[in-house]
Formats: structure tokens, sequence, C-alpha cells
């Protein structure tokens, strides 16, 4: 052998998974999420269209039927079926095994529970089940429709994540639980939203579409008016909207509560609340109207309560009777949960596991194809059954009929099977048969029975060959079997009949705050330290008001509960109060700053009720400003709104009201000197610094006030008197908005204010 020879070894192979495999690391991560998305998507979160469950439903009905747990049987624990599912078909965690397990048993979350449940387990108030080493459950009669057909090859069976055992890919029966029960999830980047029906309406419009294959949506929505859910409830929506989305398989409906009047003594009345939205809970529901009352948002609304037994009462009620019962019901529709929005969104797997988002029409037919396959296999496999035990019944008679040479083959034959199948024709399976009958059997009224039931047989296999050759006996056969459903499930039936009533109501109007608010007259009463009360009544001596120590008051107006309250800050920002909400004048009152968000070291400069239709006159010490609308400075939150922004270190200075006629405008400054010009001169905003109403050379603007000038500028006197002067000659002091002006007529006040 040379030098340079060398040997071939061959190579070790090597384990697929231990090798490495050069990759774009977004295109891998891109792979295995998509891998991961298409998992959730089909084996998670979106229902089958054939039978409407998840996977994590179906394996618990499947161990559920495994552990016999039927309903003319006993109750078994719930963690038992919890372990078979996790062992056996769903390796996850137990909790969401259970979870899913009790929703099916919850008759307020499932409008035909598939599971019947004994002990706790949960209710509409939203509190949890009991653990499930507590509960017991076993099927009910509308599981087992469903699962109808599993004995009879309805369906193809898979094996199990371990490969041990097997498991139905969908459960074959005819009970339509897509639509009847509903679907909820979320997958990754798609949802599914798909509320409850009335099992009889789908019923009867799969029946039209038997009938009728290309029935208009128009006829499947006159039998299918709408969801039918498991709370019951009222759906508002108009039908045209209905039809509307589930046309696309989109949309959403509006559910409010059902609730009736009952009338008191004297005229007194209440609301009673006896039915809930779908997926409120009771708890959370009358604790947010428990808070509308805390928070005077609803100030027509004096209590609630919940007087709730095993049927929902929920008591509301009025602040007096003068209270208008419809007014008070659709502001609860707007601000509390007694009215709530269901989404539509029938997207499911169709029978190649292919998310789609389906309209009505479109899955009824699916449905009904599916059940012509289930109906399909059901008859070749019941054709396979008679087929077996017609070839045993021939067998058997040509027993009986040579009795005695059967009797003298098998006691005198070592091997009697081989001679018994070559004189009689006889195949494998009948001999066999033949000699495992039991001596009892051997009786001459048994032929004249195998011959009756060979003959029944017989025309069972000519009517099931007769169907699977005939489309239109298929769905005969079909309609006839969907009458017989219907019948547990008609309208005379405690569980057929609709819970959701429809009745087409307006969309809720948002009814302002003062409608809801008692009109009653009051004094708003105002002190310099910034606290406020108000005092019941007009015409009030507030003489006798007492402050803090060091308080004195400030000043007082008449307003009305229903009223909006501007308070007026140095900064130029503006906060609002409801009268409604003031302290009463028994005590010192609370700070104004305690009601709204006021920065520290921004002083108050004005408060006043604001009047529907309202101008104000504003001004900042350093000359600028604007008129603006009071509808336009009602803040909606405590952080107030920001109106007026004052050049550099100026403050808000001017807050007037502007009068009906007032045409023209007087300002004077901290100089003394005083200008009269129009009113129209001055610009209309809701925020910003406005013009220069007056140039200054030092100082800046110490008052401005707006009035007509046919009656002249008026001012007080000073003293005791309470006299006032009126000026009619102003037109030494009428010039051009923004000049210098002139000092003002003798006896003008000598703090430069107007009043």
């Amino acid at each position: 052998m040379s030098d340079d020879t060398t040997l071939d070894t061959p190579e070790t192979p090597k384990d697929e998974f231990d090798q490495i495999v050069d990759s774009p690391f977004d295109a891998a991560l891109s792979e295995r999420y998509l891998v991961y998305a298409m998992s959730t998507i089909t084996a998670r979160s979106l229902p089958d269209l054939r039978d409407g469950l998840k996977p994590v439903h179906r394996r618990l009905l499947w161990a559920m039927r495994l552990l016999r747990l039927d309903p003319a049987q006993g109750y078994k624990k719930c963690a038992r079926v919890v372990g078979d599912v996790i062992g056996k078909y769903h390796p996850h965690g137990d909790q969401s095994v259970y979870d899913a397990m009790v929703r099916l048993a919850q008759t307020f979350s499932l409008r035909y529970p598939l599971v019947d449940g004994q002990g706790n387990f949960g209710n509409i108030d939203g509190d949890n089940a009991a653990a499930y080493r507590y509960t017991e459950a076993r099927l009910t009669k509308t599981a087992m429709q469903l699962m109808a057909g599993l004995n009879e090859n309805g369906t193809d069976f898979r094996p199990t994540y371990n490969g041990e055992d097997e498991e139905p890919e969908v459960m074959p029966g005819l009970f339509p639980n897509l639509l009847a029960n509903g679907a909820a999830g979320i997958a990754v980047g798609m949802a599914t939203s798909i509320p409850s029906h009335n099992v009889h309406e789908v019923l009867d419009a799969a029946t039209l579409l038997i009938e009728q294959p290309d029935a208009s949506h128009e006829q499947l929505m006159a039998i299918v008016r709408g969801p039918d859910f498991a709370t019951g409830g009222v759906l508002v929506d108009s039908a045209d909207s209905i039809a509307l989305a589930y046309e696309t398989g989109r949309g959403s409906f509006r559910v409010r509560a059902r609730f009736e009047i009952e009338w008191l003594e004297r005229g007194a009345w209440q609301a009673v609340i006896t039915e809930i939205p779908y997926q409120v809970q009771k708890g959370k529901l009358i604790e947010g109207i428990a808070n509308l009352i805390g928070d005077r948002k609803l100030p027509i609304l004096a209590d609630v309560r919940d007087e709730s037994d095993e049927a929902i009462r929920i008591v509301l009620e009025p602040k007096n009777r003068t209270v208008d019962a419809h007014q008070l019901m659709n502001a609860l529709f707007r601000m509390s949960d007694l009215e709530s929005r269901f989404s539509l969104n029938m997207n499911v797997l169709d029978a190649a596991h292919t998310p789609m988002v389906m309209g009505l029409g479109e899955v009824l037919r699916h449905w009904l194809a599916h059940q012509i396959e289930v109906l399909l296999r059901r008859s070749r496999h019941r054709l396979e059954a008679i087929d077996a035990r017609l070839e045993l019944l021939e067998g058997y008679i040509i027993a009986f009929l040579n009795l005695d040479r059967v009797i003298a083959i098998i006691r005198a034959e070592d091997e009697p099977k081989p001679v018994l199948m070559e004189e009689f024709q006889l195949t494998d399976r009948q001999a066999e048969a033949i000699l495992n009958m039991r001596l009892r059997s051997l009786r001459k009224l048994e032929e004249m029975e195998l011959k009756r039931e060979r003959d029944k047989l017989a025309a069972e296999r000519e009517g099931l060959v007769k169907l699977i050759d005939s489309p239109a006996r298929q769905r005969t056969r079909l309609k006839k079997d969907i009458a017989e459903l219907r019948k547990d499930y008609a309208e005379d039936t405690a569980l057929g009949a609709r819970r959701t009533g429809l009745e087409e109501a307006a969309a809720t109007i948002e009814v302002p705050l003062e409608a809801m608010i008692e009109r009653e007259p009051v004094t708003v009463i105002v002190s310099k330290r910034g606290w406020i009360r108000a005092m019941k009544g007009h015409g009030n001596d507030v003489s006798g008001v007492k402050f803090k120590e060091g308080d004195e008051l400030e000043g007082h107006f008449e307003a009305q509960t229903t009223d909006k309250l501007l308070v007026a800050t140095a900064s130029g920002r503006f906060y609002t109060l409801g009268a409604d909400r003031l302290p009463g004048a028994r005590g010192f009152g609370e700070p104004i700053g305690s009601m709204v968000d006021i920065d520290g070291g921004n002083a108050i400069v004005r408060v006043l009720a604001a009047r529907k239709g309202g101008r104000l006159l504003l001004a900042a010490s350093g000359g600028r400003g604007f008129v603006a609308p009071m509808d336009d400075l009602i803040a909606e939150t405590r952080k107030g709104r920001q109106v007026v922004n004052p050049k550099g270190q100026a403050v808000l200075k001017v807050v007037r009201e502007v009068g009906a006629g007032d045409d023209h405008v007087a300002a004077v400054g901290d100089n003394r000197k005083l200008v009269v010009f129009a009113l129209a001169d001055m610009p209309e905003m809701t925020r910003g610094q406005g013009v220069m109403l007056q140039r200054y050379k030092d100082g800046g603007l110490s008052d401005a006030i707006t009035f007509r000038l046919e009656d002249g500028l008026s001012w007080p006197m000073g003293g005791e008197t309470g006299r006032t002067r009126t000026e009619i000659d102003l037109l030494p002091w009428r010039v051009a908005r923004g000049a210098a002006g002139r000092l003002p007529p003798n006896g003008f006040p000598k703090d430069n204010c107007f009043d």
C-alpha cells in the first residue's frame, strides 16, 4: 500500500436535531411565529363551524362521555374530569381547563348548558366557582345530542398528543351548537365573537335552506330575528342594522336591561330591573350605579338596592315621585352598564380548518353540508352492520333447516367447521356463529324470529341504499331529523322560549345634567380667602353670615341649583363648579381649591354664574382683552380651561358680564386715564391675549366695563349715601381703541374702579 493511499471511513450519521442550520434570524423568527400563530388560531381560540366547540371543550365532553356521565347517571367530581382531560387529551394547566368546564355549566353564560353542575359554579354577581375538588358534574341532554353519532362512525378520530389514545376531530350531533351557544376567543391577529341564538329559530332557518337552497338573506332574517342571550335583556337595534350585521358577519348589538315600573302609595314609584345585559356582572353593575349616586352624576336617582334571590331584582329609587321614569332610565342606559354592546364577528374554522368570517346564510349552509356528510357516514356504518347481521342470519336459517345434519356433523367430526362450510356453502363467520350457538337457542320458534328479523333488516337496508344514492332523500331525512330535534326546543318549552326581547329604540340621548337637577334658588357666598357656600333662596340678608377668623365676605350673587359657576383665576384659567354641589350655608363652606385643581398661588379673580348665551369682557392688567362667550368657558374637568393668556408679568384683571344692550367699553388705567370706545371694536374669542384696550406709559389696566352709550357711564359716589353718578356727555373720552385717554370726570372713584 502506497503512502498516499487513504482509507475511506463511513461518516457517523447525525441526528437531524443536532444539526446547525444557517438561516437569517428574521426569517427563522417569522417562520416559528407563524407556526405558533396558526396553532393558536386552529387549535385553541377559534371554534369549529361544525360543532361550535374549541378543542378544550370538545375534549371535556369526550372525557365525560368516556366516564359515562350521561344525564341518567350520577355526578362525578370535576377534579376527576379535569385530571382525565389534562392527562389524556389536553396537556395544559388544570385551572384553564376547569374554567372552561365551569363556563359550560353556567346557565348565565351558556344559553344551552352542556354540563350539568352540582355545587358552586359561580354566579352572575361575578363570584368564582368553588375548587374542582368540591364541585361535581355530568352531561346534559343537549351535550348528548351534540355527541350523537360518535359510535356510528359519524366523524373521524385522531391520535391524542402522546399517541396513546384517540379523540374525535369534531362532534357529529345535529344540535347547532355554534349559533345556539355562540363563542368568543382571541387568537393571534384575529378574534371571534358570536352571540347565542334561539335553537328553534336556527333549526327553522336550516329547514328553509333545505327546502330552498337559494333562500335570500331577508328570508333567513325573518326567522332568525337576532341573538337570544342566556340572561335575556332587550335588543334595541333596528331590524335593518341587525340584518346588515348578519349579512357581513361583522357588527354589534345594543342590549338593554329589562325593567318594569312598580307603583307605590301616594303616586310614588320605583324601577325594578329583572334582566341585565349578557356578560354584565350584577355586583359591578350595582357598584357602578351607586358610584353615580355618590358622585352626584345622577341627581334624580336617590338609591339602588339589590333584592335578588334566584331571580334578578335590582330596585332603583328616584329622588322624588315627580322624576320622569323614562328620563331616569335613559340616563342610566347611557351612564351605566344597563346598556351594553355585544360585538358580532363570525370568524370560524371551516371543514378544512381555514379561518373565515361568514354571514348567517354561509354558516348555515356549511353546517348543513356537514350534517349531510354525517348522515351519509352513519348510514354507511349502519349498512355495514346490517350486512354483517344478515350474513349471520342466513347462516342461522340454513342451520335450522338442516338441524339434524348440523348436529350430526358436530358430534362426528373433530373439526366440524370446514365440513359445515363445504356442505352448506357457509362463510367462515357463519360457520363460527353456528358452532358458538347455545343449546337453548335450538328452538323451532327461533326460525320464525330469525326470518322476521331478516326481512326487517332487508327492508331497512333497501331504504339505506336508496338514501345513500339520493340527495333528495338525504335532504328529506335531514329535515325530518331536524323536526324531531326541534320538539325539545319548541317555543312552548322552558328551554326553547326566547329570552331576549326585540324592541327597537332610539340611540341613548345625552341628557344635560341640569335637566336632572331639581331647580331651586340659591344665594352663592364667596369669601376673600376663596371659601364658597350656598344659602337656599333669593333675597337673603348675608350681613349675619359668619366666616373663619381672618376671613370676610368677598361677594355674593343669586343663582339656581341648575347653574354652572365660572371661577376665573389670575392666570387666565377658568374652572367650573355645579351650583347643586356647593356646601350648605350652616358651616363655613369649603375652599374652592378643594373642588377644582387650582395651582398654588393662582388667585381667584371672580366667581359668577354662567348665563346661557351670555358674554364676558375679559382683560389682563397689561391692557389686552377680548369678549368671550360664556358657553365656551365651561370646563368639563377639575383642571379647568385656559382662556386668557396674559403677556409677560400681566394677570387677569377684569371679568365682567356684557349686558344685553351694551354697545361701548370704558377702560381706566392705574394712571387714572379713561378711554371710551365701541364694543364692536373688541374681538369675540374663546382663547388668547386679545387686543389692546388702552395704552400706558406707566402702570397698567385698573378696570374696564361695558355700558349703553345713551344711558351714560355710571359709578358709585363715595360715602354711605349709596348714590351713583352718571355722566352722559362722554365725547371728550370717546377715542379709538388703544388710545392713552384723559383724566376722568370730577367725582370719579379714587380707586379707579367702576363699582
